[in-house]
Parts: C-alpha cells; structure tokens; sequence
C-alpha cells in the first residue's frame, strides 16, 4: 500500500505525537508498504535526509506565536498537486488541522484521493494559553468542519471518542498508542544521575516529563510539591522539558531541577531514576509520557481521563484524581507519599500494564482501518 503522511510533527524528539507517527512509519515500511512524508521545514538544519526508507518533501515552515518548538507549514502552489503525482498514493494520512493539513485535505478532494485524519492535540482548549492565531480561531467548530471531511478520524481513547463524538465529530475510531518497553525499563535506572540531583538512595525524587508550558497545568504539580516537602523535606523535584514557562519557573523555584529537553536513552535513564511521576495537566488527547512513566516502573499520579483512564487501576498501579479536580489532586499526591512502601509493588503492577500496549498490535488496527477506507472506495 503507498500511504501519503501530511504532518506537523514527524521528528521524534518533537514530542509524543511525532514519536506515534514515527513508530508508525518506521514499522508499515519494515512491513512492506511504500511511506511519502510531507511536512514543513523546522529549522535550517532540516532537510529531507538521504539514507531514509520512506520518501519526504519538505515544505515552507511558519512560526507559531508563543510555541517556539514547532512550525506550521504551508505548501506552495501545485506542490502537492505535484506530489500525488509523483508518488500516486493510495490514501493520504493528515494529521495536522493546520494550513498545511487544510490544503493537503482539499486538493486530495478534487483528485478524488481517499483522506483519513487522526486527532492528536486539543488546540481548540489552548486557547487561554497561547495566541495560536489560526488554530485558536478554528475551534473545536473548525476541527469538527475539518475532520468530518475525512472519511475516518483515528482518535487515541475511548474517552476523546466520547467527547468528539457529542460534539458532533462523525466516522471516530479509536488508535491507541503504544510504548517502547525495551527503551523505557527500570532497568535504566542510574544512580550517578540521582547524585547528581543530590539525591541520596532514600531520598524520593518526584518527576515531571514534558513541555514546561501554560496548557500543562504545571502550577498544579508546584503546589503538590510544596505540601509533600513540608511532609518530607528531602524530597526532590526534577522536571524534564522545555518550554516557554521553564524560566518563570525557574527564577520563582531555584530548588527545583531542570533537565532540559531529552530524548532517547537519556530520556530513559531520567525516568527510571525518579520514584513517582506526576502528571495535572487537563489537555491531553492521551498522554504517552504516562504510559512511558509506568513502563519505567513509577508510581504515576494522574487525572482520570485519556491514557490515565485507559491504563491506571487507581491503588492497583497507580493514583487517579477526578477530571479537573485540584483539591482531589493534591490530597492523592499526599497519599501516593504517605504509601511509599508500596511503590515498588505499584511500579511493577505499572510495567506489566504497559507490556500490554505494543505497537505490533496497533499497527494490526491502524491498517485495518485504512485498507477498510481503501476498499469502500475502490
């Protein structure tokens, strides 16, 4: 099959949605099928590297007011006109709303190509956060215009399917996300990194992974952090990402441990050498940096909702507060410290869920979905 990705996102060291379209473009050519990315250009440096199985046109890259990590794109005239072809696909994946998934959506319509779209970020409630330009002014309104246009929307939970589906989203199926448990493992676990937070072998050390950013309700996870400190003064606090909010925090916070951005194995060896993860923010189509804190064998404090719903069993292998519930967030954290001897008990029940969520499995199910689209068109 030749697939066509239209994406924002593709570079894994972007964030978690990058990192599923990269798992998935990585396993369908390792399964044979012919893979055509078209994104926008991030940085000077970025180019459409030769050595790659799948073939990649780069488009013009525009700024994001206020979200200095990622470009939008935007394809010049018949570029992707040009691309269908060239490359004649058999279905195009967008997986972006903005200018660039907007043009790939309506010049696929007038070659009569099929289209699927996949839902990965809750821009419509960004709102309050960023001057997002477009995106902000499309709200949900302009997603649901956008998406019901597709012939199928890939959502990750049960739970965004609920909730675009009250909002009037049509032909919603779910593609779940997955984990790599060979790279996050607790037995990534180091004890030169812990030193070198100060942290002895009984200090706990609470983590945060991901952007240091206002959409995730980072403040939330301070204020949890100052009650346990008062309860456990040798707690410490890392926080792995970037973003706009990192040095408003760090200024106000000076005994707090920045990280920085980290990918890979180093990312890995980060987790693995926390003791619990907490994870307030209210945005998340799914969160994988929770199943990817469970897989490293932590005990994870999260919001009942997408992937926090989908794998935590609250006391079992690991903490659920209510929705958008402060209050209940906050006297679980007290909780999650009060039962620190069942830590290891909770992590080892957290890893064995997140075995559960490969990506051989999901792959099975997104190309299910797409050769059913495929086949009704024919």
């Amino acid at each position: 099959m030749k697939i066509c990705l239209v994406t924002e996102t593709f570079p894994p060291e972007v964030n978690g949605v990058s990192m599923t379209l990269n798992q998935l473009v990585t396993r369908l050519v390792a399964k044979g099928h012919r893979l055509h990315v078209i994104r926008p250009r991030q940085s000077e440096n970025d180019g459409s590297g030769k050595g790659k199985d799948f073939s990649e046109d780069l488009v013009r890259g525009i700024p994001i007011p206020g979200y200095d990590v990622l470009k939008m794109g935007l394809a010049g005239r018949n570029q992707l006109k040009k691309n269908w072809e060239r490359f004649s696909p058999d279905i195009i994946h967008i997986a972006t709303e903005g200018p660039l998934g907007i043009q790939a959506l309506f010049s696929a319509l007038r070659h009569n190509i099929p289209v699927v779209s996949s839902f990965h970020t809750n821009f419509h409630a960004y709102g309050k956060h960023y001057r997002l330009g477009f995106l902000t002014g499309i709200g949900l309104a302009g997603l649901k215009f956008f998406h019901n246009k597709t012939r199928l929307t890939l959502v990750p939970s049960e739970d965004s399917r609920q909730i675009l589906r009250k909002s009037g989203f049509k032909n919603l199926e779910i593609m779940g996300r997955g984990v790599n448990t060979e790279l996050f493992s607790p037995a990534k676990r180091d004890l030169s990194l812990r030193q070198s937070w100060e942290a002895k072998r009984d200090d706990p050390v609470m983590l945060y992974v991901g952007r240091i950013a206002g959409e995730k309700n980072i403040p939330l996870a301070l204020r949890a952090y100052e009650r346990l400190k008062s309860l456990c003064p040798n707690l410490k606090f890392v926080l792995v990402g970037d973003g706009p909010e990192r040095a408003q925090i760090q200024n106000a916070h000076p005994g707090l441990i920045f990280a920085g951005m980290k990918t890979g194995e180093d990312l890995a060896r980060h987790y693995a050498s926390g003791d619990f993860f907490l994870f307030p923010s209210i945005t998340e189509t799914f969160g994988n940096v929770v199943l990817e804190a469970m897989a490293s064998g932590l005990a994870v404090l999260a919001y009942d909702y997408a992937s926090p719903r989908t794998c935590i069993r609250h006391g079992e292998n690991g903490w659920l507060a209510p929705f958008d519930d402060a209050e209940a967030f906050l006297r679980q954290s007290k909780r999650l410290l009060q039962e620190r001897d069942r830590w290891p008990a909770i992590g080892r029940a957290a890893r064995k869920t997140a075995e559960r969520f490969s990506w051989d499995g999901i792959l099975k199910t997104y190309l299910g979905h797409i050769e059913r689209v495929c086949t009704f068109c024919e």
